[in-house]
């Protein structure tokens, strides 16, 4: 996932800028800028509008103690989309317009529960390894695989003790029985 995130920042730029360039050589240099001007304003517009709407939906279902879930991944949303209105660029706005508008984002709160619930059973089958969280059941904080603690984190795993692997042995524990006296 991080190497997707570096790589959109290496080419969204790239992309919105080819963008810019093309549209300003079919409509000319200042209708693009003032295109570029008037998008931001309206998604501004916008995302205060549906910020407002959002809010409100969040405190109505904490009023009425209602788990707010498609309230929060609508919040979620108008701040993604947001974010996105206001980085100048004609591939971003798309997108921003996208998650912001009201008729829109139903579409796109399905897409994000769909991939997040993906992601949330790929993390559960795999245990922690491979998203740098530690790997295993009891699992440091480094990188690791399945089943493994990351590099720094031996000895803290589902099959192994503070100083390294488990043996048969380690699993009896040395004592005394005793029997209590029967009742009088």
């Amino acid at each position: 996932m991080g190497w997707l995130v570096a790589l959109a920042l290496l080419l969204v730029p790239i992309v919105e800028i080819y963008v810019i360039i093309q549209v300003g050589q079919v409509i000319g240099g200042w209708p693009t800028v003032a295109l570029l001007i008037a998008e931001s304003a309206f998604g501004a517009w916008l995302i205060k509008r549906e910020g407002r709407r959002a809010w409100a939906a969040l405190q109505s279902s904490f009023e009425t103690g209602k788990m707010p879930g498609r309230e929060l991944a609508d919040g979620a949303l108008v701040l993604i989309g947001g974010t996105l209105l206001l980085t100048p660029g004609f591939v971003t706005d798309i997108f921003g317009f996208f998650f912001v508008l009201p008729f829109t984002r139903p579409l796109a709160r399905r897409t994000l529960t769909a991939f997040l619930g993906r992601r949330v059973t790929q993390l559960s089958t795999n245990g922690l390894g491979g998203s740098g969280l530690g790997g295993g059941l009891g699992g440091g904080f480094g990188p690791g695989t399945p089943g493994s603690n990351g590099p720094g984190f031996t000895g803290f795993g589902p099959t192994s003790g503070p100083t390294g692997p488990r043996s048969s042995a380690d699993n009896v524990v040395q004592g005394e029985v005793i029997d209590p006296e029967p009742p009088k």
